[in-house]
């Protein structure tokens, strides 16, 4: 019997009934987010401002500060580079801010994402004063995730206030309704505000007004348009409202919108970097448009059902699997890979960390959403030429990708994110994932120049060891676990079984395309590793015996290499030893959202599906899932939420109930005890 689809998403409808900083409910389309409080607008910011914070973001609105009066930017090669010595060589690096900070800092927060403007309700009750968020009573939000609107419901002065907001799906328009007898009573209105942009983790700056600008720039009785001149920095922001409502500036850069008279307002806010033309939807159009999508996102993809399971985890476990699903959805599935806390609010100044991309959003093409991935891997192809200079400037071939980055490819200086390679084989990893959704002629001509480059790349980085004839990943690297010196660092485990993948992978491609596997390709694949090994478990790299104790937290990245990868350098049994040591010695408290799901992957892929179960619901600060369905990262303020968390929990429970190449089919990853009842469909 097929699954009751619509019975399974919204019996996890999240619903608001008290006021939470943690607790705000988000609407978007992968290209645009909005953050509401428990108004459905942006009513009250300060009040999150310690949680997560209300912000509107769209993939592309960047801003850069200028330096100065004389100066707009500077540039990276305004820097000076941090010579390593590398295979008799020297490479230079951005990573050494001394004596440099200014430009230092200014190219890691340069450009950043922003805040594009807040949206809230504005209540003016006369004798009562102004509403504050404890003068509101009898709270009820709930989001429909089948059909992606938000609802709120409360009381002020005694009068109930509804609101409806949505976003539209392929338009970054947001659409409300209001509806009160505080409307005829002009004790409410809507106010609309914007901001000076600020790489915070906000996204503004409200002390400089005078730094930016709103001008109307047309005016129609039912609409206005407002160009938004920042800087270097121009959007648009058109606001369609009911017929004889009426929109009355109040600052240089905020504005009032007032109902007609009657018990109802309905007004649209469409955000466009370039000027906005022809009709927008109405309030009513838009609804309908993301009744239609959402339902055929939810009919369309995978989905997995826990309801009939007797463990007591089940339930918590399918919650997060269907609100991941929609907040992935909305926040990592557009035309750019998306920043760790994706469009909701600045971590790293709004930039994103290619190694995370594959947390983000690998999961798409195995619960049958490949077109959620491969949206943003055009991206990849557009700084192709950059990332091949890149790794020409460092005296490499191919194409070395950047680690954290802005939408113009450039890499930003750190003393971590330059030395960082495990990013570097995701995208011929993607390109695979797409040819198995699409396994045609069309996505190997798309992907190819992508893979080949990528592993040109792979195959000049490595160091040859003529004494053991072998290939080396030698100094200087960072591996996935962070805190490494990275003049030290050889054979970190979970990159060199990567790069064996990678290798492995594009000479696949090159069969496929007709041509002859590439030779060379072929010998460092075979002559890469062993996995460093110590005390019968694998270390974190060559030159780490004491991995479980002095560097026991970061990520366990060794883990990775029998889980996210299928393990041709692995030897099981070590690997079982190794996550068992894992288990028993790592601080929990010191670890990342991921790092969970990677367990559970590594787990099932051992045959240990009670540990796979149990790695995922560990009881954890990071491992925390909010009644939003947010990964939070303990009590870190930068990180209220953590996006890759909830990618990596759906790649795992995929694997875990649909299995992997060589393995079994039938939930694999689940424990066979008769208390698991695991169904499935839509899954690869």
């Amino acid at each position: 019997m097929a699954i009751d689809r619509q019975r399974l998403v919204t019996r996890h409808n999240p619903v608001v009934r008290k006021f939470d900083p943690y607790g705000p409910l988000s609407v978007g389309n992968g290209e645009f987010t909005f953050t509401a409080d428990i108004t459905g607008l942006q009513t009250f910011p300060a009040a999150y401002e310690e949680g997560i914070p209300l912000c509107t973001m769209a993939q592309w609105g960047w801003h850069t500060t200028p330096v100065n009066e004389r100066r707009f930017s500077y540039r990276l090669e305004d820097l000076r580079m941090k010579p390593y010595r590398t295979n008799g060589r020297k490479v230079g690096y951005p990573t050494e801010s001394k004596g440099q900070e200014e430009v230092y800092h200014w190219l890691r927060m340069n450009p950043h994402r922003f805040h594009l403007g807040r949206i809230g309700l504005d209540f003016d009750l006369a004798d009562e004063g102004e509403a504050g968020i404890d003068d509101l009573t009898d709270l009820e939000q709930p989001l429909d995730m089948w059909r992606g609107m938000l609802t709120s419901r409360f009381r002020v002065a005694g009068k109930v206030v509804t609101t409806k907001t949505c976003c539209h799906p392929y338009q970054d328009i947001l659409a409300f309704s209001v509806a009160s007898e505080l409307l005829p009573e002009k004790k409410l209105r809507i106010k609309l505000a914007f901001p000076y942009p600020s790489p915070a983790i906000t996204g503004a700056d409200w002390s400089k007004d005078e730094r930016h600008s709103t001008e109307i720039i047309s005016h129609e009785p039912d609409f206005i348009d407002l160009l938004r001149m920042v800087d270097e920095t121009r959007y648009f922001v058109r606001i369609a409202f009911s017929r004889g409502a009426r929109l009355e500036r109040t600052g240089k850069n905020s504005f009032v919108l007032a109902g007609a008279g009657d018990g109802e307002l309905e007004f649209i806010c469409f955000f466009t970097p370039c000027p906005p033309r022809g009709i927008p939807p109405s309030f009513r159009e838009t609804a309908a448009a993301c009744e239609r999508y959402w339902e055929s996102f939810w009919n369309e993809g995978g989905v997995v059902e826990l309801a009939e399971s007797a463990d007591d985890r089940a339930g918590e476990l399918e919650r997060r699997v269907v609100l991941s699903q929609y907040l992935t959805a909305i926040q990592c599935a557009g035309s750019l890979p998306p920043q760790e806390t994706g469009l909701t609010c600045n971590s790293w100044y709004g930039k994103f960390h290619l190694e995370m991309h594959w947390w983000h959003a690998a999961h798409f093409p195995l619960w049958g959403r490949a077109r959620l991935l491969e949206k943003s891997l055009w991206w990849y192809r557009s700084i192709l030429p950059k990332a091949k200079e890149l790794a020409a400037s460092q005296g490499y071939r191919g194409a070395r990708w950047p680690k954290m980055v802005a939408c113009d490819g450039v890499n930003s200086p750190s003393p971590i994110a330059p030395l960082l390679i495990w990013q570097q084989p995701h995208p011929i990893y993607y390109a695979e994932l797409c040819y198995r959704a699409h396994p045609d002629a069309e996505t190997l001509e798309i992907y190819k120049d992508i893979v080949f480059a990528t592993a040109a790349f792979m195959v000049s980085f490595v160091v040859y060891d003529r004494r053991a004839d072998r290939y080396l990943l030698a100094p200087p690297l960072i591996p996935a676990q962070e805190n490494h010196d990275p003049e030290i660092t050889l054979n970190p485990a979970f990159e060199l079984e990567y790069w064996v993948f990678g290798l492995h992978t594009a000479n696949e491609w090159r069969k496929r395309l007709g041509l002859a596997p590439d030779p060379l390709w072929a010998e460092i694949a075979a002559k890469l590793g062993p996995l460093p090994v110590g005390d019968g478990v694998y270390l974190a790299h060559e030159r780490c015996p004491d991995t479980f104790t002095a560097f026991n937290y970061d990520h366990p990245s060794m883990l990775g290499a029998y889980g996210v990868l299928p393990g041709r350098l692995v030897d099981p049994r070590i690997m079982a030893n190794t996550l068992r040591r894992v288990l028993a010695a790592w601080q929990w408290e010191r670890v990342w959202g991921w790092d969970f799901p990677m367990m559970a992957m590594t787990a099932a892929r051992l045959g240990e599906p009670e540990l796979a179960v149990t790695a995922l619901l560990y009881e954890a600060p990071n491992n925390t899932y909010l009644p939003n369905g947010h990964n939070r990262q303990g009590t870190r303020p930068d990180l209220p939420v953590y996006l890759p968390g909830n990618g990596a929990l759906l790649t795992a429970v995929g694997m875990m109930a649909a299995g992997w190449d060589g393995g079994a089919r039938e939930a694999p990853g689940f424990p066979k005890d008769g208390r698991w009842k695991v169904r499935q469909e839509g899954l690869s």
